[in-house]
């Protein structure tokens, strides 16, 4: 007789079995495993390199613009005006200051570094108070790659999700595999999480939970599909038999 636990064990397998691959599918399993960027999470790998991706939606919404390299800043001095000027951050981070010399400022905000140039001031200039104003600054982008109908790099304008990103590289191309779209994002200089995203449920299901938001930086990179993989490698039925003539 079969046990209520029994059922219920099936339908958790059930449930498991439709949203992941099936273990069955070895062919796909096989071709997906010639596509070296998508190997790994062919495996359920949900981290890179011992970071846990999943720590990623906890990172705070609308942090503040930190400065880079070849930015462009201008200082005001209120009381001082033969102190205003317009300075670049340098390669190495730093800006030179009018009778100061240089200041390291790269990954400050604009708040973070009047606190910095004020306490550089005062020590020639009694109480001095500046304004800064961000003139020219790396604009946010995202990189869209794979199967695309325009690979390359975008701005990052106000809030992008990931199907907008795609709409916004001109769809997927007919050799795309939609239910497999990664979206790469930095977490420092040596790590970088993967998030595998089924695209193709996500809008068929009509369920937008998993439509995440992108960040500054981030690569989205669509694999080719399974049929698209062997057609290089299928003869054209067109072309018939030959046989040579008596």
């Amino acid at each position: 007789m079969i046990t209520k636990m029994a059922i219920a064990n099936g339908v958790v397998f059930l449930l498991l079995g439709a949203l992941w691959a099936p273990a069955s599918d070895q062919k796909q399993n096989s071709a997906s495993q010639s596509d070296p960027v998508i190997n790994a999470l062919n495996q359920g790998v949900d981290h890179i390199d011992g970071v846990d991706t999943s720590k990623q939606a906890l990172q705070r919404r609308g942090p503040r613009y930190e400065v880079q390299n070849s930015d462009v800043l201008d200082l005001q001095f209120e009381f001082t005006p033969d102190f205003n000027q317009t300075v670049t951050v340098q390669p190495d981070g730093y800006i030179t200051l009018k009778e100061i010399g240089d200041v390291p400022v790269q990954g400050e905000t604009v708040p973070q570094i009047k606190e910095t140039v004020q306490r550089a001031y005062a020590a020639i200039l009694a109480k001095p108070v500046v304004t800064i104003y961000l003139r020219d600054f790396n604009k946010p982008y995202f990189l869209a790659l794979g199967q695309v109908a325009r690979p390359g790099k975008y701005d990052l304008r106000g809030e992008t999700t990931v199907a907008a990103a795609v709409a916004e590289a001109g769809g997927f191309t007919m050799e795309a595999k939609h239910s497999q779209v990664l979206l790469f994002r930095r977490v420092n200089d040596n790590w970088s999480s993967v998030t595998k995203i089924d695209l193709k449920h996500m809008l068929k299901s009509r369920n937008l939970s998993e439509d995440l938001e992108l960040h500054p930086g981030d690569m989205l990179y669509v694999p080719q599909n399974l049929i698209s993989k062997v057609k290089a490698y299928v003869p054209n039925p067109s072309m018939g038999t030959y046989a040579p003539l008596p």
